[in-house]
């Protein structure tokens, strides 16, 4: 009879599966380990032990125990590359490479700062949260990921070290062609803004040239003048006013150094409505447009800031409320300035998503036809104009133009014209199946891009885009006007028609019958003459 084994009779098994994992595990572990990268070169001592082994294997030298150190030295200076100019080829560092290099002193603080000691009491900064704001528009899928918002968290706070700053905020980002522009606005300190001294002496220089050509006409009487003269342009505003009551710096790449715009002219506005143009990315580029736009690529941009800001820029009803000091104001003055309400209670998300649009306003004032905020009277006299005016009193004095007027600050968008038969704004809620916990979210349609959020006391606004407005139609340039006459019709310069050829023969014939009677009559005064002597 055949017995199956007992257990005693079953031999041992061989090692474990689970020991040889821990030693496979062991080996994977100093394996990675020699495999670590150096922060400073690059390498890793597994792949620098692999060619000493190699070399010396090739080579087979005498004594390897005593050269080995000398191999692993000439091994690493084999690959090094230096940074100076030299007869052997450099290797040229890519893009991203450069970009990286320049990024990471954004990550590092800068000379005796981790020396100072940090303060007990918190200071006020002006630099925004930008974090807690990626996280709102981070729910209504709005905004950047969060490593390059990061990035430009940073780099707003080399901007806030440079510069004398109250306010800073994150405007938004325009794409380009060949590079972005990433925008900052800003508020100096009061007393601390800096003053842009080129454009004053440009505009000095263009009046001192239309002055000396208005001598040389002077100098030359006998030939027609005339008598068109082109109309004044209307002034730029002054800083902290109007269009230019916030200050921009863009960069391409945050790292990058900050750039100041300049400050922005009622023409530059008025041209920008007219023409659309793809930024380069270069804020040196030519503006190369009809009507033709005066300035490069940096004022174009300003430009569109200013326009984009103008139109899209809103909050809740109520957040914000006009000074009570400055109540009592002139009729006919539109209120440029308004403070943060601390009673603001704020207003529910469902209320906010409203399609009524009647819960949220303006906090930029509009932009008027004309250019500016506030407008200019084109007629109005200066003190040179009184004098002509004893001199020339019959001069005739031009009609009054009708003040251009727009709508007010803290006007709801409620008011907004529609854009192609829809609604200017799109309200909705971050989220549907989660509604109590999410928040309104604003859409504009005039300007693709724009967007807003608001949850509790907490708004902000932003732009990713082109910097376009939309278009119902496709976009087609502005025609050029009629041509002018350039002097006044008189027989001195209008060109008289040819005469016939029985006008002419006639004309001969009075010609001579005139001549005739002149001979006649000289015949006759010479015979009178010869008589009386």
């Amino acid at each position: 009879m055949s017995t199956s084994p007992t257990n005693e009779e079953v031999k041992p098994d061989t090692p474990s599966t689970t020991q040889l994992s821990a030693k496979e595990n062991e080996f994977i572990k100093a394996k990675s380990y020699l495999l670590t990268a150096s922060t400073n070169t690059g390498m890793n001592l597994y792949d620098h032990l692999s060619k000493v082994l190699n070399r010396v294997l090739d080579e087979r030298p005498n004594n390897v125990a005593d050269i080995i150190e000398d191999i692993s030295n000439d091994t690493k200076r084999s690959k090094f590359t230096s940074k100076a100019d030299t007869v052997q080829d450099k290797v040229d560092k890519s893009t991203e490479v450069a970009l990286a290099q320049l990024q990471k002193k954004l990550f590092s603080k800068g000379e005796g700062e981790e020396e100072e000691p940090q303060p007990d009491e918190e200071v006020e900064t002006p630099l925004p949260n930008l974090m807690e704001l990626s996280f709102y528009f981070e729910q209504a899928a709005i905004g950047l990921n969060r490593e390059e918002v990061i990035r430009v968290w940073l780099a707003l706070k080399n901007l806030v070290d440079n510069h004398p700053l109250q306010h800073v905020r994150f405007w938004g980002k325009i794409l380009g062609t060949e590079q972005n522009y990433y925008v900052a606005e800003v508020e100096y300190r009061e007393g601390d803004e800096e003053e842009e001294e080129e454009e004053e002496n440009e505009e000095d220089t263009t009046e001192k040239d239309d002055a000396e050509e208005g001598e040389e006409e002077t100098e030359e009487d006998d030939i027609p003048k005339p008598e068109f003269k082109s109309p004044a342009l209307p002034p730029k505003e002054d800083n902290r006013t109007g269009v230019n009551k916030k200050t921009y710096f863009v960069c391409n790449e945050p790292g990058k150094p900050w750039v100041k715009l300049p400050a922005v002219n009622p023409t530059q506005v008025s041209v920008a409505r007219k023409i659309k143009k793809f930024f380069t990315g270069r804020l040196d580029a030519p503006v190369v447009c009809y009507p033709p736009f005066t300035g490069n690529e940096s004022n174009y941009l300003r430009a569109q800031i200013a326009r984009i800001s103008a139109g899209t820029h809103i909050s809740p009803l109520g957040f914000y409320q006009f000074d009570e000091e400055e109540e009592e104001e002139e009729e006919g003055e539109a209120r440029d300035h308004f403070v943060e309400n601390l009673d603001f209670e704020g207003i529910t998300v469902r209320e906010l998503a409203d399609p009524s649009l009647t819960n949220w306003v303006h906090h930029v004032q509009h932009i008027l036809p004309q250019g500016r905020c506030s407008w200019w009277n084109p007629v109005q006299k200066s003190e040179d104009d009184f004098e002509d005016e004893d001199e020339e009193e019959e001069r005739e004095e031009p009609d009054e133009p009708e003040p251009e007027v727009g709508p007010p600050l803290l006007t709801p968008i409620a008011e907004d014209d529609e854009v192609g038969g829809m609604s200017p704004w799109t309200p909705k809620l971050s989220s549907n199946i989660i509604p109590q916990y999410s928040i309104a979210v604003m859409h504009s349609n005039l300007w693709p891009g724009a967007h807003a959020f608001a949850f509790e006391k907490k708004f902000e606004n932003i732009y990713i885009g082109y910097g376009h407005k939309y278009a119902q139609d496709n976009f087609s340039p502005v025609p050029p006007p009629a041509v002018q006459e350039e002097f006044p019709s008189g027989p001195e310069i209008t060109e008289g028609e040819d005469p016939t050829p029985e006008e002419e023969a006639a004309l001969r014939a009075a010609q001579q019958e005139a001549a005739e009677a002149a001979e006649e009559m000289e015949e006759a005064e010479e015979e009178e003459d010869e008589d009386e002597n």
